[in-house]
């Protein structure tokens, strides 16, 4: 067998000479965990800020005991622990869709209990923790995770625990495993249920009457899990963005040399357009949509319809036949006609699902035509036959239209393509449609997420050496140094009508058209769609010119002086 045979062989099982690299690489570090160089958990003291919903009156009634333990107070790192609590027997878990620098969560909590405590992994989410399905983590193990892939060490779902059956299994887990505390690495619905473990848990699950802590850690490729300054960004969104804005800048470059494509660009991020604005900011495309703008000015389909083909036209009569329009995943939630029509499908595919089961698409199509309003009706039957069966598709376990398999682009593509036929024939209309998604969750994580992934484990270590409950970490100031904070998890949660009924969640946190993000975008759209103005990004480093670059919109809504992280 040849030497190079021998290398390549080596390279296997995530062993690339990339991979091995990245597994050495240091990893910046909040100065608060260092004690003469060396990494140490830290203590925390109240700020002195409480967090409030509009519905926390209704919540501190929910979590008695939660509320009463944190009095919903903000609390930031204050020097070094010298007395940490030791034996914690810790388990963590990843729930939800996967987002890069996961690894690096657990990786610094595991650092931070040190040898004096044991950290347990949960494999397969949620639904682990119901099963008991849990393994120690060793220090060999944290060695070969660190730095790198998304949650394939542990495995995630999507389980939404809810339910006293489902409760009693987590206790009968924690008293199995004689847990002390449980890390939920999840997004806003994932660390709601991280806040209901915590006031389930709080007390009465072991013989002598204690309870077992529970912390969660912010993830979300999506970026819709920010608090303002206290939690500027969700993990996995800088990663997540940078892969898909170097692919963006790819064929934005493609453009003007091939001289004749028009490509619609959906990108991942269902409830919330930060995924769409942070790439467009990145790339400087000719027109990017950004849904909560839509919902704002009430647009219709064919009103954006007509936007995106005027644009189109005008680029045409200068020479240039190219160009991209990027599209948030969920966009067609946020059209006010089609959120209505949706709206109504939804409660009649609930209503009447007896009547629909075992119906072809055809006849659900029809029967359903007619229970629903006229105007949306109407709506529906003017759309294409691919729309509507998507639209009539049965929806996932959370009850939500899967926007995913909604070919936005390509519905756009269709109706913009009419409209410039009708307006103007001599415009050369070719086009080419992608959508960007799994791409970007599992990458190897920026410098950005895995010193920031890192940190949030260190901080949710900490947390538990010091008897805390009910929080989420967080990590504030990412330009000056990096500020651990915990934030009461009560202090998030609002009262939203889900399935009928009440729910307690943590609200998803939109795109504000009058943040400083999207006040700069707007003030340049309008030369990005005149004329190329593009900009390709090029691949995300993790060394290099550009690799501690914040997200452009978290550095612009932040108010920080410049594009760089400092930690």
């Amino acid at each position: 067998m040849s030497t190079l045979t021998d290398s390549l062989n080596a390279c296997e099982k995530n062993c690339s000479v990339f991979e091995n690299a990245i597994r050495t690489l240091d990893i910046p570090t909040c100065s608060v965990f260092l004690k003469s160089g060396l990494l140490a958990p830290v203590t925390f003291v109240e700020t002195g800020e409480t967090l409030s919903t509009k519905d926390s009156e209704t919540v501190d009634q929910a979590f008695s005991q939660s509320v009463n333990s944190s009095k919903n107070k903000v609390l930031t790192a204050d020097g070094v622990n010298t007395s940490p609590l030791k034996g914690k027997r810790v388990a963590v878990l990843f729930s939800g869709g996967p987002a890069a620098g996961g690894h690096n969560v657990v990786v610094g909590i595991k650092r931070i209990l040190g040898n004096d405590n044991t950290l347990l992994g949960v494999k397969a989410g949620p639904k682990g923790l119901l099963d008991g399905d849990l393994f120690e983590i060793t220090n060999a193990d944290i060695a070969k995770i660190t730095n790198t892939g998304g949650f394939d060490y542990l495995g995630s779902d999507r389980t939404k625990i809810k339910t006293d059956e489902q409760f009693a299994k987590v206790k009968e887990t924690c008293v199995r495993h004689n847990l002390d505390a449980i890390v939920v690495i999840g997004g806003d619905d994932s660390n709601t249920n991280a806040a209901i473990l915590a006031e389930k848990l709080y007390s009465g699950v072991k013989a002598d009457g204690s309870g077992v802590q529970v912390i969660g850690v912010p993830k979300t490729i999506d970026g819709d899990l920010q608090i303002g300054s206290h939690l500027p960004i969700s993990f996995g969104f800088d990663t997540a963005t940078k892969i898909y804005a170097e692919l963006v800048g790819n064929i934005l470059q493609d453009t003007p040399s091939s001289r004749k494509y028009w490509h619609f660009i959906k990108l991942m991020g269902r409830s919330a357009s930060h995924v769409a604005l942070e790439v467009g900011l990145q790339t400087k495309p000719a027109i990017t949509l950004i849904s909560e703008e839509i919902a704002q000015k009430r647009l219709s389909l064919s009103e954006i319809v007509e936007q995106i083909s005027v644009i189109i036209i005008e680029r045409a009569k200068k020479g240039i036949n190219h160009g991209a329009v990027l599209i948030p995943e969920g966009v067609i939630e946020f059209i006010p006609e089609m959120t209505a029509l949706i709206e109504d499908l939804n409660d009649k595919l609930a209503h009447f699902t007896r009547e629909l089961e075992g119906k072809t698409i055809s006849e659900k199509r029809d029967f359903v035509a007619t229970k629903l309003k006229a105007e949306h009706a109407q709506l529906m039957a003017s759309l294409p036959d691919y729309m509507e069966e998507m639209l009539l598709a049965d929806r996932d376990s959370h009850g939500n239209l899967q926007v995913s398999l909604i070919p936005t682009e390509r519905l756009l593509i269709d109706m913009v393509g009419r409209r410039i036929k009708e307006k103007d024939h001599s415009v050369k209309f070719n086009t080419q449609n992608h959508f960007f998604g799994y791409e970007g969750r599992c990458g190897a994580p920026t410098l950005f997420d895995a010193a920031y992934t890192y940190n949030l484990g260190l901080t949710a270590g900490s947390l538990i050496l010091t008897g805390r409950t009910g929080y989420i970490a967080s990590i504030a100031n990412l330009d000056k140094g990096g500020t651990p904070l915990a934030l009461p998890l009560t202090g998030l949660l609002n009262v939203e009508r889900r399935h009928g009924q009440d729910e307690m969640v943590i609200e998803k946190a939109l795109v504000k058209t009058n943040s400083p993000a999207f006040q700069y975008f707007d003030s340049r759209r309008k030369d990005w769609a005149e004329s190329d103005q593009f900009a390709s990004p090029g691949p995300r480093q993790l060394w290099g010119p550009s690799a501690k670059q914040l997200p452009i919109t978290v550095a612009l809504n932040q108010g920080y002086d410049g594009l760089l992280f400092d930690f």
